[in-house]
């Protein structure tokens, strides 16, 4: 049995959005009890993470960590056709990632206390973002 829904968000531009309420909600109608949800972006420009969902300092220094291994406007970058964040952007998910797999038990999703999972925008615009959760 599989289950499958599209979540369109919108980003105010770079930074974190928590979305485990939206995953949580494609979990609980599926009617699954036990398996997995895979969570997947659409995009080259922005990621998703599993991580902290308490203290908000946590993702203000990741924020940190990728400004200084992915910095905007690299004069070492040849890509930049939508702007000076354009290649971290692309450098940023590859670092972080575009899919996640959560496991599904009692009909939930089986994070950690203090887990969140996170659409995590590398463009200093605004985007619509789409991601596809998948309950196997």
């Amino acid at each position: 049995m599989a289950h499958q829904a599209i979540l369109d968000i919108a980003t105010s531009g770079r930074g974190t959005r928590d979305i485990t309420d939206a995953v949580a909600e494609v979990v609980r109608a599926s009617g699954l009890q036990c398996g997995l949800a895979h969570v997947f972006v659409q995009h080259t420009s922005c990621s998703l993470l599993i991580t902290e969902n308490a203290d908000p300092d946590v993702r203000r220094d990741l924020e940190t960590v990728l400004r200084r291994l992915a910095p905007d406007a690299d004069p070492a970058y040849r890509h930049d056709a939508e702007g000076p964040d354009d290649m971290a952007a692309h450098v940023r998910n590859m670092l972080t990632g575009s899919g996640l797999g959560v496991p599904v038990g009692g009909g939930r999703l089986l994070l950690g206390t203090w887990q969140g999972i996170y659409l995590y925008e590398h463009r200093s615009a605004p985007h619509r973002r789409r991601i596809v959760v998948t309950v196997l």
